[in-house]
């Protein structure tokens, strides 16, 4: 899946992110993984990897992310993978 970077509004708001997409706010990346069966109420810190922006805005994220969500019947789900170069790629 190609991911989407979003940017805070001027205040520095943000809206929640959807599914694929990545924001980098307040000194901090967060990303929203690809994963279907996550509530749409998820969404992940990057703090602990190492992101590498990318002339065209894209990120490469390492290591790899692992994400514990909930699913929308409260189910924990897992959902491991990449991004690279604002790609999504399951592990």
């Amino acid at each position: 899946m190609v991911g989407t970077r979003v940017y805070p509004n001027p205040d520095g708001s943000f809206r929640w992110l959807k599914r694929g997409e990545y924001i980098f706010v307040d000194g901090e990346w967060y990303a929203r993984v690809p994963d279907p069966r996550t509530n749409d109420m998820d969404m992940s810190s990057l703090r602990g990897h190492v992101v590498v922006e990318h002339d065209d805005g894209t990120i490469t994220v390492s290591p790899s992310i692992g994400h514990h969500g909930r699913d929308e019947n409260n189910q924990e789900v897992y959902w491991h993978g990449f991004l690279e170069r604002g790609v999504w790629r399951e592990a």
